[in-house]
């Protein structure tokens, strides 16, 4: 359906060739061809000018389907006469509708009579073939009456696509019947059809997981966006035989506010669609990463202090298919009231109160003043549809009448207690929580009531490590923390499950993830504007002094404990200790670690894989113990080398291999060994090197580990130069990750290496054919001589190579002997085996590093130092980050 009557063929702006001059093309042979291809080449220059002008949108498309229309009608009469008359030539689908985008499929229906004689077959074929040897990306149909009919009958794209036929040329009658073929009362009758669409709709917006902020949305396809206004349009057109929006206006399905909105969000979607094909020169309706920041700049957004222009921009893209699904599932539901139930079939209303009733299983108001009179019911409506989770929504009109009275939330509103009771009470829930939450967003009533939430809708952040807006995340992340507490999917995080049934106030947990990322956009630190935040939210609702400082305290700590478990050695009881002394207490400890996971599953589908979980697992074991035994009673790390010692050799006894054994293979082996693998890691290394049946040779052993979540690879060598940028290589060219390396080497000249692997879904390798595959060629690049090149070709993906950053690196001391390097850059294969080969120029051995890839960047963490211990000589560092930088550069050009 289209905002207004496709234009009449006739209507031509006087840019357009004339018809005289097409008639003189079509007649000319290969001349004319060229002709009609260099105008519409023009065409496209022109209207490119035309957009970057602000030509408004509705006259850019009206001029080139005007000119499709004269082409296609004039070609028409051109290759069919003398039967040109006794066909039909019909526009349909988005053409049909006169919603002509610069690469859209330009769909055609002919329409045959009865008795179809053969003699046009040939005319037909060099029709089609001419429009396609001008350059139109034609797509094209030829059925007869009953063939239309009997192929909608089945299929409702091909129903919705005749609903948009109009006539280009030919016989009109054989259109007229068509239609009468297909009409209601032959098929799709308005009930079913309307169906169907939202089905149709609801399977379209699964494929986007139900939500319109993917980091690159389709403009057409995605929930909010031009499909969805297309679904309004084909159900009133297939009930009411509306061939405009503007006519729901006179059927009463739509208020002046509510088209002017729907169409100035169609108007905006268009003209983004627009600039996306001209700019792409395809039909591209993803809005591409390496797009936006152009159609940031051609819509006239500049970059300001902490919001990028293109931020702006997609933030606007956000928020107007924000109102597009608003106003999609307002239209939807009262056709779904007009159509499932008719005044006739309703059934009488169910009080819920004095404010609310139910009809037909959906809750309304009693009387169209209620929120004039009562402002607090735009709270309490939501509360109703937690506490009775067998309604199924909310009536068109209670939702119309919401949508009116958003303003009445204002400053006194927000310090009503009734409004302030009512929104506790909600979070006190113990159903429906996350989904009336949503709800409250999509009809704009969560923005109003926390206008610090308001200010978040719809903003992105131009990078690959959030995949979501703001506002959507923090939903996210109170969708996960409620999920944590449902016993049905206890299976997903064993932990997270066990530690929840003991945190007190659960409310106050929901807080926190409301809150944590509140502070974005604002410039300065996120989390301490969040936590300012988040203080004045519990005062102003009434929370004890010792809720609100855990609240504040959980939004000002939100990354501490991510950062920890990846950025710090936790094998080491010193950062534990640390850690524990910035915790604190146990209760602070169960909430931080409920709140972090939650967090990272809801920033990213791929962020928290099975190894960051085990990570963050034993992060808050070994802390809880640290907590138990009391932070003036610090565990050091001789009793843990000797606890992993004797956990390994009770494991190797039990395997056979004496305790005499092992200690003499341990002989060689330097402390910190002892402190960064745990005992089975250690007996299982132990039992590679005893039965090795070439002491001293090379050794690799691969062991899926299901308890940490990865794959570990040992390797025992003779040490040499490069030997980490080279296993690196080796590991990347395979198509792996490395999430952890511990680095050591025997006083007798081996390296004893660790490295922690995944599969680049984030899932652990345990496929025999996959294991061997890796173990062969590592072998055989590690037995080839040191000197030998180990390349990777593999190159960066799309998205990667639009995130192009300086690398940043920086040292600090470590309280052993080494430095800690790190290093922050743009990701790309090959990497790890850069930075190894620079180690290795300058003589800088790696102890152990933690890899971890956030987006488009890496944050590696190395444990470094050369022939006399600690990098500490400045100058030694402004030559190593010289070299870093300069080698990463060239790796990534």
């Amino acid at each position: 359906m289209s905002t207004a009557a496709p234009p009449a063929p006739t209507a031509v702006p006087q840019s357009l060739p004339d018809e005289q001059a097409v008639r003189t093309w079509l007649s000319t042979g290969a001349k004319g061809l060229a002709e009609l291809r260099n105008s519409l080449k023009e065409l496209d220059s022109r209207q490119w000018a035309e957009l970057q002008q602000n030509v408004p949108i509705e006259q850019l498309i009206q001029t080139r389907l005007t000119l499709i229309d004269r082409l296609l009608s004039l070609s028409w009469l051109h290759f069919l006469a003398p039967h040109a008359e006794a066909l039909c030539l019909a526009a349909t689908g988005g053409y049909g509708r006169g919603e002509l985008q610069p690469q859209s499929d330009i769909d055609v229906l002919i329409l045959l009579p009865a008795g179809v004689n053969d003699d046009w077959t040939g005319a037909l074929e060099r029709f089609i073939t001419f429009l396609w040897d001008i350059g139109l990306q034609v797509g094209h149909s030829v059925r007869s009456v009953a063939e239309c009919a009997q192929m909608a009958a089945t299929d409702l794209t091909v129903m919705s696509n005749l609903l948009e036929s109009r006539l280009l040329a030919g016989d009109p009658h054989l259109l007229e019947a068509m239609r009468a073929a297909t009409s209601p009362r032959r098929m799709w009758d308005s009930r079913t059809f309307f169906a169907a669409k939202v089905a149709e709709q609801t399977t379209r917006h699964h494929k986007f997981h139900d939500t319109g902020y993917q980091l690159e949305p389709n403009v057409k396809e995605s929930p909010g966006g031009l499909r969805d206004i297309q679904a309004i349009g084909w159900v009133a057109k297939r009930h009411f035989q509306a061939e405009t929006l503007d006519e729901l206006l006179e059927h009463g399905f739509l208020t002046e506010r509510e088209l002017r909105s729907l169409l100035q969000s169609q108007q905006f979607l268009w003209r983004v669609r627009w600039a996306l094909h001209m700019l792409t020169g395809r039909r591209e309706d993803r809005l591409l990463f390496d797009v936006q920041p152009r159609l940031a700049e051609l819509f006239g957004y500049s970059d300001q202090d902490h919001n990028l222009a293109v931020e702006q921009f997609m933030q606007n893209y956000y928020r107007t298919v924000t109102r597009v699904s608003r106003l999609n599932e307002l239209l939807l539901q009262l056709f779904e009231e007009t159509l499932l139930y008719p005044t006739s079939d309703a059934s009488p209303p169910i009080p819920l109160n004095s404010r609310f009733q139910v009809r037909n299983g959906h809750i309304e108001v009693t009387r169209p003043e209620v929120f004039r009179r009562h402002p607090f019911a735009l709270l309490e409506i939501f509360l109703l549809l937690m506490q009775h989770p067998e309604l199924q929504g909310v009536r068109a009109a209670t939702i119309r009448l919401i949508r009116q009275h958003r303003d009445l939330i204002d400053g006194p509103f927000r310090e009503d207690l009734r409004a302030r009771s009512l929104f506790m009470e909600m979070l006190h829930q113990p159903h429906g929580i996350t989904h009336e939450l949503r709800r409250m967003n999509r009809y704009g009533i969560l923005a109003r009531y926390l206008p610090e939430f308001g200010a978040l809708v719809g903003r992105m952040q131009f990078d690959l490590f959030h995949a979501y807006t703001v506002d959507q995340h923090l939903l996210f992340v109170l969708r996960n923390l409620r999920r944590i507490t449902v016993p049905e999917f206890a299976h997903e995080y064993p932990l997270c499950s066990e530690i929840v049934e003991r945190i007190p106030k659960r409310e106050l947990l929901y807080i926190a993830g409301l809150y944590h990322d509140m502070g974005k956009g604002q410039g300065g630190d996120h989390s301490e504007i969040g936590a300012q935040l988040a203080t004045a939210f519990c005062c102003r609702h009434g929370l004890s002094e010792r809720d609100t400082e855990l609240v504040t305290w959980l939004v000002r700590n939100h990354l501490l404990m991510s950062m920890t478990a990846q950025r710090r050695d936790i094998a080491d009881p010193q950062e534990i200790h640390a850690f524990a002394r910035k915790v604190r207490t146990r209760s602070r400890l169960d909430y931080l670690f409920l709140l972090t996971v939650a967090d990272m599953r809801a920033t990213n589908p791929g962020l928290l894989t099975e190894w960051k979980f085990r990570l963050l697992s034993q992060l808050y074991r070994t802390t809880r113990e640290a907590l138990e035994r009391g932070l003036d009673r610090p565990l050091n790390a001789a009793t843990v080398v000797a606890e992993n010692r004797e956990e390994a050799l009770m494991q190797l006894n039990r395997s056979g291999v004496s305790t005499e054994t092992a200690v003499a293979t341990w002989q060689n082996f330097p402390e910190a060994y002892f402190l960064r693998h745990q005992g089975d890691e250690i007996a299982w290394q132990t039992r590679a090197l005893v039965s090795a049946p070439r002491p001293g040779g090379l050794i690799v052993q691969l062991r899926p580990d299901n308890d940490r979540g990865s794959t570990a690879i040992f390797l025992y060598l003779p040490d040499r130069d490069y030997l980490f940028g080279r296993v690196c290589a080796v590991l990347t060219q395979l198509g792996l990750t490395i999430q952890d390396a511990r680095i050591s080497s025997t006083t007798d000249g081996h390296a004893l290496d660790t490295f922690m692997v995944l599969e680049q879904d984030g899932h652990f390798v345990d496929d025999h054919y996959r294991l061997h595959e890796i173990r062969e060629q590592l072998i055989e690049v590690l037995t080839r001589p040191a000197d030998e090149d180990c390349l990777v070709t593999r190159r960066p993906s799309r998205l990667a190579r639009i995130f192009v950053s300086a690398p940043r690196i920086e040292f600090r001391d470590d309280p052993g002997p080494c430095t800690v390097m790190e290093l922050v850059a743009t990701d790309y294969p090959g990497l790890l085996s850069w930075i190894g080969q620079v180690f290795a120029e300058h003589g800088i051995r790696v102890l152990a590093a933690k890899i971890a890839t956030i987006g488009e960047c890496v944050e590696d963490i190395f444990w470094i130092a050369d022939a006399q211990g600690r990098i500490d000589d400045p100058t030694r560092r402004s030559e190593l980050v010289a070299a870093l930088t300069q080698a990463l550069e060239e790796g990534q050009s």
